[in-house]
């Protein structure tokens, strides 16, 4: 980001003015009959309303879904379509896995600081209640000869070469297209490869889940979580998060057999976040903007930056690699952030990115850097628990992450936040918040 100060393009900041996020439940619950849109269009229409910022000043909508819904691909579009903004407003949809709604408010970020607009909302959603269930590819050979037939008969021989194992559905992958691995399978070679021991992982998981419910009871989530319209007639709402857990225990923990490996394993799904519905949204302003319209920022965007690494490796490293690049283009380190969020994919991979933040031997092998990042301290990190025990929609948990960050900046009246994510294909995310 070239800027003569970090944060700062051609003389504009990115300010981060309000957020909000749906409550995020397990799939096949509350939201069980929501698709993503439905989901993303609720949340924006809800956060414009609260802030108070009208629709018709919004320049640009910049959403994403990491499993696109094909009667809606560009989910931005529809969100626009959808709500109370004129369908004049510019929108876009992105895709960066785990870390798409970051690289929504990243691109958002971009428009601003190169002038392309001035007020911009961003964010994510996902429905794994609703995911595109597709078809064999005899099965749509079929569908498509049966659609380009001129008579009944010709239609009729089309189908007639259909067989029972052609109707067996195919649904999403879960696994790495390069290397055919689950990121559970990932999770478990890096367990093993960085000695997390299964006692370790779930020490870990408690701690994520007693954080989210003490969270929830001294009332953190209050304002940055929407009570959602739900069942036949809309009058019932869904008012907090679903899944973290108060009664979990490392007893009970410790009955819950391996997923992945059930031989050898040490993930299962007390140290795994679930399959998860919900959606999160941001509004991004200039400064100027923000200052001459009367809003109180929350916090401004320092510095951001992506990595990849090769996903053949440790496949969910990458917090470790995007990390100190967004920490030099802010001109920091380690010791100048007074709060972490880091996307909890895994109790195993939490483990292991936090470990080798510490370690100057993984520094100088892998990042080719002197000395290591350092170490994060227990009370700044993951201080209302993560994706184990909120949950982790894909396209929703980064902008639900940077929005928490900067809630608790303004909390504090200042300081700087790191929000980081690993994602699926090797890559990593993390952004630099400061107020």
């Amino acid at each position: 980001m070239a800027a003569n100060q970090p944060g700062i393009v051609y003389g504009r900041r990115v300010a981060i003015v309000d957020g909000l996020r749906t409550p995020f439940v397990k799939a096949g619950t509350d939201f069980k009959d929501l698709s993503a849109l439905d989901l993303a269009s609720g949340v924006v229409g809800e956060l414009l309303q609260r802030s108070g910022v009208a629709g018709d000043r919004i320049d640009q909508v910049v959403f994403g879904a990491v499993i696109p819904d094909v009667g809606a691909p560009n989910i931005a579009r529809e969100v626009v379509l959808a709500g109370d903004m004129p369908d004049t407003v510019d929108a876009f949809s992105v895709s960066r896995a785990c870390a798409t709604s970051t690289q929504a408010v990243v691109s958002g970020a971009q428009s601003i600081l190169l002038g392309d607009a001035d007020i911009v909302v961003a964010g994510g959603a996902e429905s794994m209640s609703k995911p595109p269930i597709l078809y064999s590819d005899r099965f749509v050979d079929i569908l498509m000869d049966a659609n380009a037939a001129k008579d009944i008969g010709s239609k009729v021989k089309a189908f007639s070469a259909l067989r029972p194992k052609d109707l067996a559905p195919n649904p999403p992958a879960i696994a790495e297209r390069s290397t055919a691995l689950t990121m559970g399978g990932s999770a478990e070679i890096m367990a093993k490869e960085n000695g997390i021991s299964r006692e370790a992982q779930d020490e870990y998981a408690l701690r994520s889940h007693q954080k989210a419910v003490a969270a929830w009871d001294n009332g953190i989530f209050d304002d940055e979580v929407m009570a959602f319209p739900v069942g036949p007639d809309y009058r019932a709402t869904v008012n907090k998060d679903n899944i973290p857990r108060a009664d979990s225990t490392l007893e009970k923990l410790a009955t819950l057999r391996p997923v992945f490996d059930r031989k050898y394993g040490t993930i299962t799904a007390g140290n795994s976040s679930p399959l998860t519905d919900g959606a999160s949204a941001v509004i991004l302003m200039e400064e100027k903007t923000a200052e001459r319209l009367g809003f109180v920022p929350r916090a401004f965007l320092r510095s951001w930056a992506f990595a990849a690494l090769d996903p053949n490796w440790q496949l969910l490293m990458g917090p470790s690699f995007a990390t100190p690049i967004a920490l030099d283009k802010a001109g920091l380190t380690l010791d100048d952030i007074d709060v972490v969020d880091m996307h909890e994919a895994f109790a195993a991979q939490i483990l292991s990115n936090t470990q080798a933040f510490a370690s100057d031997e993984w520094a100088q092998r892998r990042l080719g850097r002197e000395q290591a990042i350092g170490e994060i301290p227990d009370d700044s990190f993951n201080l209302y628990g993560g994706s184990l025990s909120i949950g982790h929609p894909f396209g929703a948990t980064g902008a639900r992450q940077i929005t928490t960050m900067a809630n608790e900046l303004a909390r504090r009246n200042g300081g700087r936040a790191l929000v980081t994510q690993c994602a699926a294909g090797g890559l990593g995310a993390a952004v630099v918040l400061e107020r």
